[in-house]
């Protein structure tokens, strides 16, 4: 179809064209012919070119093709979630890798009893996980859910029930370092119980039995805080018929034996007695302090009393305590053979405040000797013996003794 227009406005890039009717048209100036201006009529030819539109419909079928291929023949699966392993207190989860086609992931979660557990870490590289901590005999619903740019898939409902106390299949072990007749013995009652051994440590491993802490299996028993046991442990689980706890038979646990050297307690020190015991008293104290008590005063007081009167020199108090003698004139008790009495002189005291008067008596087998130290400035000693030297029993031939004055006191002295 020819069509004629004139030249309305010229520009660099777009030439304003009319039409007879009197309507504008856009046209690139680069299409029209060199030398035109405003005013010119032009002629412009317009047909359609159907074989080039059937090869444009042909490119774009093509290219929608490629784009369904790509993007649109497959979608991501749902993830497919089993149990490897339960014990009393956890459980071993796996799933197959998962199917995400073209399109992007997003997260892979995993939920417990319809309650979101948490994200599954490196979900591309991970295949299994383990949840600890659950309870014994209880059961419990496990399912993944899987998210994507193209869509949300979630797996099918995995019921577990975790195991009794008695129930001993659930327990895998690994083993490291043992003896030949030790490894051979532990694999007749793992197969016993109804537990199984494993190579290598696994993400199912519940313990790690050996007798000897290295190598490169004990190690990673370790990093993945696997319980590293001694072979009595599967022994006692055997005999109790219960699982038991480990921590008596760990491989660093002490096992009871005789203290070493090392372990003994150092032997107290010798003539130095401990800060929480009194000092004990010497034998002559301790008499001393018999005869101080309330209980001997009154046989002190019977013993005075059957005394009677003696020398007229002495004080009141000291013929009290005086020893007494026969006066017939017989023989003392030494010359008879009998062991003499001891002989207490107490002495009439005035006790100033904060002072206490001391006597002490020294007690011998055969003879006793007593001295009294006067307070002052000479002191003179007085030692009475056991009987008179003419053994008259008048006490004409013993020293003289005055009272001592207020605030003396008895001391024992050891001759």
């Amino acid at each position: 179809m020819l069509v004629s227009l004139t030249v309305g406005k010229v520009d660099a890039g777009v030439t304003v064209l009319l039409t007879p009717d009197k309507r504008l048209i856009e046209f690139p100036s680069i299409l029209l012919p060199p030398n035109i201006s405003s005013g010119s009529i032009v002629d412009i030819t317009v047909g359609r070119n159907t074989g080039k539109e059937a090869v444009a419909e042909d490119d774009f079928r093509s290219l929608q093709d490629r784009i369904f291929q790509s993007f649109g023949a497959s979608e991501p699966a749902a993830p497919v979630l089993r149990c490897r392993n339960a014990t009393q207190t956890s459980v071993v989860l796996e799933w197959d890798p998962i199917e995400l086609a073209t399109a992007d992931l997003i997260s892979l979660s995993l939920y417990r009893n319809g309650q979101k557990a948490g994200n599954i870490p490196r979900p591309l590289e991970m295949h299994s996980t383990k949840i600890s901590g659950l309870a014994v005999d209880t059961e419990y619903s496990f399912h993944l859910v899987l998210r994507t740019s193209a869509g949300t898939w979630a797996s099918d409902k995995v019921v577990v029930r975790t195991h009794k106390m008695t129930d001993l299949s659930g327990i895998t072990i690994t083993t490291g370092i043992l003896p030949t007749s030790t490894r051979d013995s532990l694999a007749r009652a793992v197969e016993r119980i109804g537990a199984k051994i494993v190579d290598g440590v696994r993400i199912d491993t519940t313990h790690f039995v050996t007798t000897e802490g290295r190598g490169t299996s004990w190690e990673k028993a370790v990093e993945n805080n696997i319980p590293v046991v001694r072979p009595e442990w599967v022994t006692a689980c055997e005999q109790n018929g219960r699982i038991l706890g480990v921590t008596k038979f760990y491989l660093d646990v002490m096992r009871p034996g005789p203290p070493s050297d090392d372990q003994l307690p150092p032997p107290p020190a010798k003539d130095v007695p401990p800060k929480d015991t009194p000092p004990r008293a010497s034998p002559p104290a301790q008499e001393a302090a018999r005869r101080r008590s309330p209980e001997s005063k009154p046989a002190a007081a019977a013993a005075a009393a059957a005394a009677g009167p003696s020398n007229g020199n002495k004080s009141p108090d000291a013929e009290a305590g005086a020893s007494t003698e026969p006066e017939d004139g017989s023989n003392s008790r030494e010359e008879r053979g009998e062991a003499s009495e001891p002989k207490v002189k107490p002495t009439e005291q005035k006790v100033k405040p904060g002072e206490q008067a001391e006597q002490k008596v020294r007690l011998g087998d055969v003879q006793e000797q007593k001295v009294a130290l006067r307070p002052g400035g000479s002191q003179t000693a007085a030692v009475e013996q056991g009987d008179d030297d003419d053994g008259d029993g008048d006490g004409e031939d013993e020293p003289k003794q005055a009272s001592p004055p207020d605030g003396a006191s008895f001391q024992e002295v050891e001759l």
